[in-house]
């Protein structure tokens, strides 16, 4: 159902109240859509089962519970990858995909590098 024009209207003006008051923020909404956050959701959970993986390789020799305490840990991080994919669907994968094509990975996981470099940029002179 389409939004009437006073709908709308109200809405361009939260729209520009918010673009006045914190640019910054508005500037975040705009670019922040599920996939990406599904995408950044299944990148921190790669990162935990290659953790887990570690303790569970590290730890199995002196104990088989605290290699069990790793080898859940990847599970769990298996489900997440496995629910946030999901998530994802069809569209969210074709539109990873045609980021890694294009060679920006920047639309599929976020601009980190981008923030990264602005916070810890240093002058050189």
């Amino acid at each position: 159902m389409p939004l009437s024009e006073d709908e709308q209207r109200i809405l361009q003006e939260i729209e520009a109240n918010l673009t006045a008051t914190d640019p910054a923020l508005a500037e975040q909404v705009a670019q922040t859509t599920i996939y990406r956050h599904a995408a950044r959701t299944i990148r921190w959970a790669f990162v935990g089962v290659i953790a887990g993986l570690a303790w569970m390789l590290i730890t199995f020799t002196r104990s088989v519970w605290l290699g069990a305490v790793g080898f859940l840990a990847m599970l769990a991080c298996l489900l997440i990858i496995e629910r946030n994919v999901r998530k994802m669907g069809k569209a969210g994968m074709d539109s990873i995909t045609q980021s890694l094509r294009s060679g920006s990975l920047g639309g599929a996981f976020g601009d980190f590098g981008k923030r990264f470099r602005e916070r810890w940029h240093r002058d050189d002179t």
